[in-house]
């Protein structure tokens, strides 16, 4: 894409989203994502009326004498976007493509999260990691997720949505707010998406085209496989070909739901048809 084309694209999406989010998800997202907690700050002497569970007994082994450990509440939260821009991500049938209600919805979520005074990252992958931008704040900085959503092509040529998470688990130690992006047309990534719920509050944001549920019945169609580049012929017409098609979306929608549900994470279905920013306001209010 040209830089003064995509420079274009950016602003309208900055122009677009922000509105959306000063005005509808700035109070509904601290409300969802309060996440406060409490971290460790320092070590003191112990005083009397401290609660002893919070001994360190490993300083005061050493030292001879009582200390605590001493926490304060966390007011700074992290919000990390891992989307899949696997080829699949750029079907569309409707009023845009996935990748281009991807891009919007994220830069939502990172402009509210801003509001919110947290810092915002992002993961890019396909059956590889694209790209990673650790989590920082600043207006720069969210231009540049929004950039990088509109113009980042895969090399990869699959979907690996359980590298995506062992790679976010090992580079983001800090507990985070992550919405994992994606159609979901995968399987396999159940373990790693366990082990990332344990550490992180995980949400599972799944985009789909209409089509991507069922065939239309319009006879011989002459169709290519997104990622794998292979060109084939269906028989629309043959219930048999499609019912086999709905069994195959159905069996990643099933894994998708169990996968999220047994982790203990929540999940969000955004149709590319429908009104987005309502999804995520019913969302946001029933979090909260």
């Amino acid at each position: 894409m040209e830089t003064t084309e995509l420079l274009k694209r950016v602003r309208r999406i900055e122009i677009k989203t922000k509105g959306l989010s000063k005005q509808l998800f700035s109070g509904e997202y601290q409300t969802a994502f309060k996440g406060r907690g409490m971290s460790f700050s320092e070590v003191r002497n112990y005083q009397y009326g401290d609660d002893v569970r919070n001994i360190d007994w490993n300083v005061t082994a050493r030292s001879g004498e009582p200390y605590v450990k001493v926490f304060e509440e966390e007011r700074e939260m992290t919000v990390m976007l891992l989307v899949d821009i696997s080829k699949s991500s750029f079907f569309g049938t409707v009023k845009q493509p996935k990748n281009e209600l991807i891009t919007e919805i994220c830069a939502v979520l990172a402009f509210s999260a801003a509001q919110n005074n947290d810092k915002v990252g992002l993961l890019l992958f396909s059956d590889r990691v694209e790209k990673f931008l650790p989590p920082k704040k600043g207006r720069g900085h969210i231009l540049r997720i929004i950039r990088e959503l509109l113009d980042t092509r895969p090399q990869g040529s699959g979907t690996d949505i359980g590298m995506a998470l062992d790679y976010f688990t090992n580079m983001v130690k800090k507990r985070s707010i992550c919405f994992l992006v994606s159609d979901y047309l995968a399987t396999g990534y159940e373990r790693s998406l366990r082990l990332a719920a344990r550490r992180h509050d995980l949400v599972g944001l799944h985009l789909y085209d209409p089509r991507e549920r069922e065939l239309p019945q319009v006879g011989l169609l002459r169709a290519r496989d997104a990622e794998s580049g292979e060109v084939h012929w269906i028989d629309t017409d043959s219930k048999r070909v499609r019912d086999r098609y709905a069994h195959w979306y159905n069996e990643n929608m099933d894994y998708f739901n169990d996968s999220f549900r047994k982790s203990g994470a929540d999940t969000l279905s955004v149709e590319t048809t429908e009104d987005y920013v309502k999804g995520l306001l019913r969302f946001f209010k029933g979090r909260g």
